[in-house]
Protein backbone atom coordinates (compact mmCIF):
# COMPACT_ATOMS: atom_id res chain seq x y z
CA UNK A 1 0.00 0.00 0.00
CA UNK A 2 1.14 3.82 -0.13
CA UNK A 3 1.79 5.88 3.22
CA UNK A 4 -1.28 7.24 4.42
CA UNK A 5 0.94 10.66 5.19
CA UNK A 6 3.83 11.12 2.99
CA UNK A 7 5.41 14.77 3.96
CA UNK A 8 5.91 16.61 7.29
CA UNK A 9 6.35 20.06 6.61
CA UNK A 10 6.95 22.96 9.74
CA UNK A 11 8.08 26.19 8.87
CA UNK A 12 11.15 28.42 10.00
CA UNK A 13 10.34 30.59 12.80
CA UNK A 14 11.03 33.39 14.64
CA UNK A 15 10.21 32.78 17.78
CA UNK A 16 12.49 32.06 20.59
CA UNK A 17 10.29 30.02 23.47
CA UNK A 18 9.68 26.01 23.48
CA UNK A 19 9.95 24.43 21.27
CA UNK A 20 11.12 26.49 18.81
CA UNK A 21 14.17 27.19 20.69
CA UNK A 22 15.55 23.72 19.47
CA UNK A 23 17.39 23.92 16.49
CA UNK A 24 15.16 20.80 15.03
CA UNK A 25 12.59 23.57 14.58
CA UNK A 26 13.92 26.43 14.48
CA UNK A 27 15.27 26.83 10.92
CA UNK A 28 12.26 24.48 9.91
CA UNK A 29 11.82 20.41 8.35
CA UNK A 30 10.80 18.63 5.43
CA UNK A 31 10.49 15.27 6.33
CA UNK A 32 9.75 13.27 3.41
CA UNK A 33 8.09 9.21 4.53
CA UNK A 34 9.00 7.17 1.58
CA UNK A 35 8.31 4.12 3.28
CA UNK A 36 6.45 2.09 5.35
CA UNK A 37 7.82 2.55 8.65
CA UNK A 38 9.53 5.31 9.76
CA UNK A 39 13.09 5.95 12.09
CA UNK A 40 13.90 8.91 13.83
CA UNK A 41 16.83 8.76 16.07
CA UNK A 42 19.19 11.16 18.05
CA UNK A 43 20.46 12.09 21.11
CA UNK A 44 18.30 12.92 24.45
CA UNK A 45 16.77 16.58 23.83
CA UNK A 46 16.76 16.28 20.26
CA UNK A 47 13.65 16.94 19.72
CA UNK A 48 12.47 13.44 18.72
CA UNK A 49 9.73 12.94 21.23
CA UNK A 50 8.71 17.10 20.44
CA UNK A 51 8.51 16.29 16.65
CA UNK A 52 6.19 12.76 17.20
CA UNK A 53 3.80 14.42 20.00
CA UNK A 54 3.21 17.35 17.83
CA UNK A 55 2.72 14.75 14.76
CA UNK A 56 0.11 12.86 16.75
CA UNK A 57 -1.72 16.13 17.96
CA UNK A 58 -1.96 17.48 14.66
CA UNK A 59 -3.54 14.17 13.29
CA UNK A 60 -5.91 14.10 16.72
CA UNK A 61 -4.69 11.67 19.00
CA UNK A 62 -4.25 11.91 22.54
CA UNK A 63 -0.90 13.35 22.59
CA UNK A 64 -0.60 10.96 26.82
CA UNK A 65 -1.12 8.33 24.70
CA UNK A 66 -3.70 6.21 22.45
CA UNK A 67 -6.25 8.26 19.48
CA UNK A 68 -9.00 9.98 19.22
CA UNK A 69 -11.01 8.32 21.12
CA UNK A 70 -9.49 8.21 24.48
CA UNK A 71 -10.48 11.34 26.68
CA UNK A 72 -7.60 11.81 29.63
CA UNK A 73 -5.50 14.54 30.25
CA UNK A 74 -2.40 15.50 32.37
CA UNK A 75 -1.62 19.00 33.61
CA UNK A 76 2.26 17.63 33.47
CA UNK A 77 2.57 17.85 29.30
CA UNK A 78 4.70 20.30 27.90
CA UNK A 79 2.67 22.79 25.52
CA UNK A 80 3.82 22.56 21.91
CA UNK A 81 0.52 24.13 20.53
CA UNK A 82 2.60 26.27 18.50
CA UNK A 83 4.29 23.28 16.86
CA UNK A 84 1.15 21.82 15.71
CA UNK A 85 -0.22 25.42 14.36
CA UNK A 86 3.21 25.61 12.27
CA UNK A 87 3.40 21.85 11.05
CA UNK A 88 1.71 20.86 8.07
CA UNK A 89 0.72 17.26 7.40
CA UNK A 90 0.93 15.74 3.50
CA UNK A 91 -1.55 13.01 3.12
CA UNK A 92 -1.55 10.48 0.28
CA UNK A 93 -4.69 9.10 2.16
CA UNK A 94 -5.98 11.07 5.15
CA UNK A 95 -6.92 8.91 8.41
CA UNK A 96 -7.11 9.60 12.06
CA UNK A 97 -7.16 5.74 12.65
CA UNK A 98 -4.24 4.78 14.44
CA UNK A 99 -2.39 4.96 18.06
CA UNK A 100 -0.21 7.29 19.74
CA UNK A 101 2.30 5.48 22.24
CA UNK A 102 4.55 7.16 24.26
CA UNK A 103 6.60 5.17 26.45
CA UNK A 104 7.08 8.07 29.31
CA UNK A 105 3.58 8.39 29.95
CA UNK A 106 2.28 4.95 29.49
CA UNK A 107 1.51 4.10 32.80
CA UNK A 108 -1.27 7.09 32.49
CA UNK A 109 -2.55 5.33 29.66
CA UNK A 110 -3.29 1.32 30.88
CA UNK A 111 -4.59 3.34 34.14
CA UNK A 112 -7.34 5.10 32.37
CA UNK A 113 -8.22 2.28 30.41
CA UNK A 114 -8.68 0.19 33.88
CA UNK A 115 -10.67 2.98 35.39
CA UNK A 116 -12.90 2.58 31.57
CA UNK A 117 -13.25 -1.12 32.37
CA UNK A 118 -14.42 -0.62 36.09
CA UNK A 119 -16.84 1.96 34.52
CA UNK A 120 -18.11 -0.25 31.50
CA UNK A 121 -17.17 -3.37 32.36
CA UNK A 122 -14.50 -5.87 30.93
CA UNK A 123 -14.58 -5.89 26.75
CA UNK A 124 -12.83 -2.40 27.05
CA UNK A 125 -9.27 -5.36 27.71
CA UNK A 126 -10.99 -6.97 24.53
CA UNK A 127 -8.46 -4.73 22.15
CA UNK A 128 -5.69 -5.41 24.52
CA UNK A 129 -5.64 -8.61 24.83
CA UNK A 130 -8.52 -9.59 26.94
CA UNK A 131 -6.84 -8.18 30.27
CA UNK A 132 -5.86 -5.54 32.10
CA UNK A 133 -2.65 -4.52 31.44
CA UNK A 134 -1.52 -3.61 34.24
CA UNK A 135 -1.56 -7.40 35.00
CA UNK A 136 1.25 -8.08 33.42
CA UNK A 137 5.11 -7.62 33.31
CA UNK A 138 6.15 -3.90 31.73
CA UNK A 139 7.61 -5.51 28.68
CA UNK A 140 4.77 -7.94 28.11
CA UNK A 141 2.31 -5.26 28.68
CA UNK A 142 4.33 -3.42 26.24
CA UNK A 143 3.79 -6.20 23.58
CA UNK A 144 0.26 -6.68 24.45
CA UNK A 145 -0.46 -3.72 23.25
CA UNK A 146 1.52 -3.69 20.31
CA UNK A 147 -0.07 -7.18 19.15
CA UNK A 148 -3.25 -6.50 20.04
CA UNK A 149 -4.13 -2.76 19.51
CA UNK A 150 -2.63 -2.11 16.52
CA UNK A 151 -4.94 -2.83 12.98
CA UNK A 152 -5.34 0.06 10.30
CA UNK A 153 -4.16 2.94 10.43
CA UNK A 154 -0.64 5.51 11.41
CA UNK A 155 0.97 4.68 14.18
CA UNK A 156 3.23 6.87 16.36
CA UNK A 157 5.65 5.14 18.72
CA UNK A 158 7.76 7.08 21.34
CA UNK A 159 10.84 4.83 22.51
CA UNK A 160 8.70 1.53 21.95
CA UNK A 161 11.50 -0.37 23.27
CA UNK A 162 11.83 0.83 26.88
CA UNK A 163 10.67 -2.03 28.26
CA UNK A 164 11.64 -4.49 25.83
CA UNK A 165 14.51 -6.93 26.22
CA UNK A 166 16.18 -7.66 23.06
CA UNK A 167 14.05 -10.07 22.21
CA UNK A 168 11.59 -8.80 21.89
CA UNK A 169 12.39 -5.83 20.07
CA UNK A 170 13.34 -8.47 17.52
CA UNK A 171 9.57 -9.64 18.10
CA UNK A 172 8.80 -5.86 17.76
CA UNK A 173 10.29 -6.13 14.21
CA UNK A 174 8.35 -9.10 13.16
CA UNK A 175 5.18 -7.36 14.19
CA UNK A 176 6.30 -4.37 12.29
CA UNK A 177 6.66 -6.14 8.97
CA UNK A 178 3.70 -8.15 9.26
CA UNK A 179 1.58 -5.71 9.98
CA UNK A 180 2.86 -3.51 7.19
CA UNK A 181 2.55 -6.24 4.67
CA UNK A 182 -0.69 -7.84 5.70
CA UNK A 183 -2.31 -4.31 7.08
CA UNK A 184 -3.07 -0.90 6.36
CA UNK A 185 -0.38 0.33 8.23
CA UNK A 186 2.27 3.11 8.66
CA UNK A 187 4.66 3.60 11.54
CA UNK A 188 6.55 6.90 12.29
CA UNK A 189 9.08 5.20 15.35
CA UNK A 190 11.43 7.15 17.84
CA UNK A 191 13.82 5.02 19.12
CA UNK A 192 17.39 5.10 20.45
CA UNK A 193 17.40 0.82 19.70
CA UNK A 194 19.92 -0.24 17.23
CA UNK A 195 18.44 -3.49 16.95
CA UNK A 196 14.80 -1.65 15.67
CA UNK A 197 16.28 0.44 12.96
CA UNK A 198 17.78 -2.72 11.49
CA UNK A 199 14.31 -3.22 10.65
CA UNK A 200 13.62 -4.09 6.74
CA UNK A 201 11.20 -2.09 4.58
CA UNK A 202 12.19 0.87 6.82
CA UNK A 203 14.32 4.27 6.55
CA UNK A 204 16.14 5.88 9.22
CA UNK A 205 16.66 9.67 10.00
CA UNK A 206 19.11 10.54 12.78
CA UNK A 207 18.41 14.06 14.48
CA UNK A 208 22.25 15.54 14.19
CA UNK A 209 23.76 18.78 14.58
CA UNK A 210 19.83 20.05 14.73
CA UNK A 211 19.01 18.92 11.50
CA UNK A 212 17.25 16.00 10.55
CA UNK A 213 19.36 13.63 8.36
CA UNK A 214 18.19 9.99 6.04
CA UNK A 215 20.79 7.88 6.99
CA UNK A 216 21.93 4.36 6.86
CA UNK A 217 21.30 2.60 9.61
CA UNK A 218 24.72 1.43 10.39
CA UNK A 219 26.33 4.68 10.11
CA UNK A 220 24.10 5.93 12.88
CA UNK A 221 25.92 6.93 16.35
CA UNK A 222 23.39 4.29 18.29
CA UNK A 223 24.55 1.93 16.14
CA UNK A 224 28.26 2.72 16.04
CA UNK A 225 28.28 2.94 19.68
CA UNK A 226 26.62 -0.08 20.31
CA UNK A 227 29.11 -1.87 18.10
CA UNK A 228 32.08 -0.44 19.69
CA UNK A 229 31.18 -0.51 22.99
CA UNK A 230 30.63 -4.52 22.54
CA UNK A 231 33.66 -4.82 20.39
CA UNK A 232 35.61 -3.86 23.68
CA UNK A 233 33.71 -2.77 26.43
CA UNK A 234 36.99 -2.75 28.44
CA UNK A 235 38.23 0.40 26.71
CA UNK A 236 34.68 2.47 27.96
CA UNK A 237 35.04 0.87 31.55
CA UNK A 238 38.47 1.41 32.10
CA UNK A 239 37.78 5.05 30.87
CA UNK A 240 34.91 5.52 32.94
CA UNK A 241 36.95 4.03 36.32
CA UNK A 242 40.14 6.37 35.60
CA UNK A 243 38.04 9.26 35.34
CA UNK A 244 35.75 8.96 38.51
CA UNK A 245 39.41 7.97 40.35
CA UNK A 246 40.89 11.31 39.10
CA UNK A 247 37.52 13.28 40.05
Amino acid sequence: MNNYLSEIIIKESEINEYPFNLPLFKSGLDLKLNQPITFITGENGSGKSTLLEAIAAKIGFNTLGGNQNHFYKSESIKDNSSLVKDMKLIWHLKTNSGFFFRAESYFNFITYVDDLAKDEGKWVYKPYGGKSLQNQSHGESFFSLFQNRFNNGIFILDEPEAALSPNKQLALISVLLELTNNKNCQFIIATHSPILIACPNSETYEIKNGKLEKTDYKQTEQFQFYKNFINCPERYLKYLCDKNIKD
